[in-house]
């Protein structure tokens, strides 16, 4: 089509107009293009961020389901349609394939995710500055404190950290990855969002602040003592008035109006461990209170206590392949007479969160003997001692068949169908396809739980999700998808997961079909 002056001069004019950082019109475009039906909350967060053009950025605070990732994407979306095309999201290692899919299908927006395969790529291809992509980078905590020289010569237009609490301790001087983080974005616009800035201190939202503006409330001691005990209104007021230019954050009560949310039933189901699991539990207890441990490395000992106790709560399963794990461990510390100087290989693998949990947990070493140093003859003896303890606790975990908490687990979804069929029926609607999400601390106590069902009138609606994907129907799923990347017109390919059949060329209506084949799915996550 061939422009006449006036038109080109027209389009010109589109494309160079300003419109004020507070207007919705900045978000027009945006808007109009986004594939999502948004709330009037999302996109005045949206504005917020973009309100101050001298501010270094925003702490988006909307409480859970508010839909935070779509604010986000909103500001994401924006910078892009302007050409600012150097954005950075960092999130937890769990969560980068999740925003990458909801960036292309709610904006259209391309995302390369970055870790060490991709990376080393990336160099081999020429590219010396992999964080340099005509793409909105995706990394994971780890990966952006790995790669920091990397993240702080790169030219950020903005730079999003879902999760931000996670920084909250970066005021504490020995957070690790939240310190990296800080200096290596400090320069640049940044957007934290988190549904829980503050949770144990007030001197965690210093932190978070921190991240933003390091003088937004001063020196850390003048905070401390306006601040962390607010014992007057004023100094409240005062505090809510430093955060306002800062900190936007919107509960569900003020959203009832325009969003309506699904009424929720607590059910409460006891369960009683039998004596097996009690005396497990006491044991186990009474070991870890042990004044010197060799098992457990001097500079971790408090946060693998932490993650041994949540698995011991989890199931006997959960337990028992750690416990074999220390075993293993002391073994190879009898053998060459050293102290154990590192947590089990296999924790980071059953705990996902452990890499966060150990950067966060910074510890005095206990008293013995230094890194290197060999193990004294008495030492040795009560080495040798805790690992015959270990045995017994390992032999006992492995003998407990049924876990008393699994094994109520199926009364309470039972109640739990039944209360949700009543409620359908009282509403006078039909008893819809019921569904249920069981979240467990454990990738062991997941597969246990997962046997159970499948025992059960549940057998064969049950499906895991954890970071592996390593149910057959999540790998059936994950292949299909991929043949579909590669040409999105097939309409040939097939699958077969159970009783349900796939047929590529429509992957919602596939996804959709999928669901229906399952009715339980344990989840490997906190809630």
């Amino acid at each position: 089509m061939q422009l006449t002056d006036y038109q080109a001069a027209f389009f010109a004019h589109e494309l160079t107009k300003r419109s004020a950082s507070d207007s919705v019109e900045k978000l027009a475009h945006v808007l109009a293009d986004a594939q999502v039906d948004l709330n009037p909350h999302q996109v005045e967060a949206a504005l917020f961020a973009f309100r101050n053009p001298f501010s270094k950025g925003a702490i988006l605070a909307d409480e859970v389901g508010l839909g935070k990732t779509i604010e986000a994407g909103l500001l994401l979306a924006q910078n892009w349609a302007e050409r600012k095309r150097r954005l950075l999201v960092i999130v937890p290692a769990n969560l980068r394939k999740q925003w990458s899919q909801e960036l292309a299908d709610k904006f259209y927006l391309p995302s390369v995710i970055l870790e060490a395969r991709s990376f080393n790529e990336a160099i081999a291809k020429g590219n010396l500055n992999p964080f340099k992509q005509d793409a909105i980078i995706l990394c994971s905590y780890q990966f952006a404190k790995a790669k920091e020289p990397y993240v702080k010569q790169t030219d950020w237009n903005l730079v999003v950290i879902d999760e931000a609490h996670r920084l909250r301790n970066v005021y504490k001087g020995t957070s690790k990855i939240a310190l990296s983080i800080k200096n290596s974005v400090a320069p640049f616009p940044k957007v934290l969002l988190t549904a829980t800035p503050l949770q144990n201190s007030l001197l965690e939202l210093y932190g978070l602040v921190s991240i933003i503006d390091d003088y937004a409330f001063g020196d850390q001691k003048s905070y401390r003592q306006r601040f962390t005990r607010l014992g007057e209104n004023e100094d409240f007021a005062e505090l809510k008035e430093r955060l306002a230019p800062i900190c936007k954050r919107t509960l569900r009560r003020q959203v009832l109006e325009y969003v309506r949310y699904t009424n929720r039933h607590a059910l409460v189901q006891e369960f009683v461990p039998t004596e097996e699991e009690q005396r497990l539990y006491d044991l186990v207890s009474e070991y870890l209170q042990a004044d010197k441990l060799y098992a457990l490395p001097a500079s971790q000992r408090a946060l693998v206590t932490l993650i041994l106790r949540k698995l011991l709560a989890s199931s006997t399963y959960a337990i028992s392949g750690t416990l074999q794990s220390l075993i293993d461990r002391l073994s190879e510390a009898e053998a060459d007479a050293e102290r154990v100087e590192a947590a089990p290989e296999d924790l980071p693998s059953e705990w996902e969160d452990y890499d966060e949990l150990a950067d966060e947990w910074s510890e005095e070493e206990e008293e013995g003997p230094k890194k290197g140093e060999p193990l004294t003859p008495e030492q040795l003896a009560e080495l040798k001692e805790e690992k015959a303890k270990l045995q017994e606790f390992c032999a006992l975990a492995k003998s407990i068949v049924k876990n008393s908490k699994g094994e109520v687990l199926l009364t309470a979804l039972r109640r739990g169908f039944d209360a949700a069929a009543k409620a359908q029926q009282e509403r006078g609607g039909a008893t819809l396809q019921q569904k249920a999400v069981i979240f467990t601390e454990s990738r062991r106590t997941q597969e246990y739980l997962f046997k159970i069902l499948n025992e059960t009138e549940f057998a064969g609606q049950v499906m895991l999700f954890n970071g592996t994907n390593s149910d057959q129907r999540a790998q059936a799923i994950s292949t299909w998808e991929k043949l579909l990347r590669i040409n999105p017109k097939a309409g040939v390919a097939q699958f077969r997961i159970g009783e349900t059949q796939l047929a590529g060329g429509d992957r919602d209506a596939a996804l959709a079909s999928f669901r229906k084949a399952a009715q339980i799915s344990p989840d490997a996550a906190e809630p």
